[in-house]
């Protein structure tokens, strides 16, 4: 199928035309102060855990099937690979350019988790409604594939717990910015001196070594690395250190369980020692219970719940006949003539419809609220900002549209799902998730995210053109 250039333009286009104008309605009310952070905060949690929910539910129960549920795999990798990708572009950008202290930490989170909810939902369901694609059955099948992304998210962040990355920025006292530029400078020189002497290095000094320049030796520390030595996320070991001195010949007794055991008398001996073994394997038991606890809570929020449910019901086709009509299968119906539980996906489809436009309100009134420090604006680290912003929305999507391909070719990703390639090669140029704003604020105790915003903003400025470009783009290639 060949489209007009003109008509491609207007298609990749449109739907942003929607977004942005979700967008602006967030930002207009909250400069207004008819939005305050109250009522953001309670739109917010309605969209989290009662909206987003239903509109999941509604969307994958109709979609997935016994034929398609293979795509799920190929969207777990993609989604996996795209914040390995996005958190290793944050990294390089780290290595050569400085990042405030307080977000050394939060640069990778960043970089690693897009916004995967509102962005994407409102952009694919405005494309998937229209032709090329094939109406209701493609919108249903284009959430149902997105929910698996935000499930991905959704785990990856809290219950494997690098949500706690934030809270390792505020660890500590704050660095001075000029310390952690000498930092960055001195790596650059040491990058910059090892490649000149590799490419410049006579074959009779292979074995030779560089001393060390003045600047390296003046180099200030590797702050971030004390992070990971503090106490506050230290994890106790039952190994007991030994430390060699003079003395060593002098040990105390029965230090052990097996010398405690052996100094015990005979009658004593057995029942002392298995009540001290089982009261230690009690203690670990406890000990992982409770490390455990938070990852299961994490498993099961609103969303995850929702996936959960819908999965199985639209697979079973006995299940799915009390909510839908199914084909071949018979179930009594309902006085309306309806399937007995049509009523439930009436009501997650009307509640769900609120969903996204909640969302992008919501997203408009946290950029809204973002507090950038444009009259210090050569305190600010211009050149991260700019080169993760560019990685993210420009270097990015190039990569993902290449590993889509890469994936079709492999026999990863069946050519015939148009609407699977798709998403794959949309996700590739999403910005950093507004939750890392919230998480930020909570972790920081003052309620500031100064440093994010200036990482923010600069992405959804350059997403307009990005993602214009890779709709036009997937859907020249794949219709």
């Amino acid at each position: 199928m060949s489209v007009p250039a003109g008509a491609l333009i207007w298609i990749s286009c449109r739907p942003l035309i929607r977004l942005a104008a979700g967008v602006a309605s967030g930002i207009l009310i909250t400069k207004a102060d008819i939005f305050p952070p109250v009522a953001a905060r309670g739109a917010g949690q309605i969209a989290l855990r009662i909206t987003l929910p239903c509109l999941l539910f509604s969307k994958i129960v109709p979609a997935f099937s016994t034929e398609n549920i293979k795509a799920l795999g190929p969207l777990v990798l993609v989604a996996v690979l795209y914040e390995i990708l996005g958190g290793l572009i944050a990294w390089i950008v780290k290595q050569f350019f400085w990042v405030p202290h307080r977000i050394r930490y939060g640069i990778l989170v960043a970089g690693a988790f897009n916004n995967v909810g509102d962005i994407a939902t409102a952009v694919i369901l405005s494309l998937a409604g229209n032709a090329p694609f094939q109406g209701t059955h493609d919108q249903n099948l284009a959430v149902a594939y997105i929910s698996v992304f935000m499930l991905v998210f959704s785990i990856t962040l809290f219950p494997f717990g690098i949500h706690r990355w934030i809270a390792w920025d505020f660890v500590g006292p704050d660095v001075e910015a000029e310390v952690v530029q000498a930092k960055i400078k001195a790596r650059r020189q040491r990058v910059i001196q090892h490649l000149v002497f590799r490419k410049h290095k006579p074959t009779t000094q292979q074995g030779t070594e560089v001393a060390p320049t003045d600047e390296e030796k003046a180099a200030p520390p590797e702050i971030s690395e004390q992070v990971a030595s503090n106490n506050h996320f230290s994890v106790q070991d039952d190994t007991i250190t030994t430390i060699t001195s003079p003395h060593d010949t002098i040990k105390p007794k029965l230090t052990t369980l097996d010398e405690v055991g052996d100094a015990l008398p005979a009658c004593e001996r057995a029942p002392s020692v298995q009540l001290l073994t089982r009261t230690r394997w009690r203690h670990h038991i406890r000990i992982a219970f409770k490390s455990c606890l938070p990852f299961i809570r994490g498993l099961f929020n609103p969303v995850s719940i929702a996936i959960y449910l819908a999965l199985p019901i639209s697979l079973v086709p006995t299940l799915k006949a009390l909510f839908i009509p199914v084909e071949g299968v018979h179930i009594p119906a309902a006085p309306d003539g309806q399937p007995p539980l049509a009523f439930i996906q009436d009501t997650a489809t009307f509640i769900g419809a609120a969903s996204i436009p909640i969302g992008l309100i919501c997203l408009g009134s946290s950029l809204a609220r973002l507090n950038v420090p444009f009259a210090q604006w050569r305190s600010l680290p211009v050149g991260a900002i700019m080169a993760l912003a560019i990685g993210k929305m420009i270097i990015a999507p190039v990569l993902g549209v290449l590993i889509s391909h890469g994936l079709v070719n492999a026999g990863v990703i069946f050519k015939d799902d148009k609407v699977l390639l798709f998403i794959c090669m949309f996700f590739s140029c999403l910005p950093t998730a507004t939750t890392q704003v919230y998480l930020t604020q909570v972790y920081s105790g003052t309620g500031s995210s100064e440093h994010l915003a200036a990482f923010l903003i600069p992405q959804y400025i350059i997403m307009f053109i990005s993602m214009t470009a890779v709709n036009a783009y997937a859907i020249a290639t794949i219709f």
